[in-house]
C-alpha cells in the first residue's frame, strides 16, 4: 500500500472535498493522484501556502510552504 499524507491541514484543504491519509494499492495511481492533489490545491486554494510533493518510502507527503 502507498499513502498520501498531508503534512499540515490548512482551511483551504478542510474545506476541500479532499482526503487526507489515503491509500491505494500501485505507486504509480499514488503518485497521480498526489501530483492531482498538489496542483488543485496550488491552483484552487486561496494562495497564503503553496504546496510541494516528497516521496518517502512508500509515502507521498504534500508540504505545505
Amino acid at each position: 500500500m502507498f499513502k498520501i499524507v498531508v503534512d499540515r491541514e490548512c482551511g483551504c484543504f478542510r474545506r476541500s472535498n479532499l482526503e487526507n491519509n489515503l491509500e491505494l494499492d500501485s505507486k504509480d495511481a499514488a503518485l497521480e493522484k498526489a501530483l492531482e492533489m498538489v496542483e488543485s490545491m496550488n491552483e484552487d486554494f486561496c494562495d497564503k501556502h503553496s504546496f510541494t510533493l516528497q516521496e518517502a518510502g512508500d509515502t507521498f507527503l504534500i508540504k505545505m510552504g
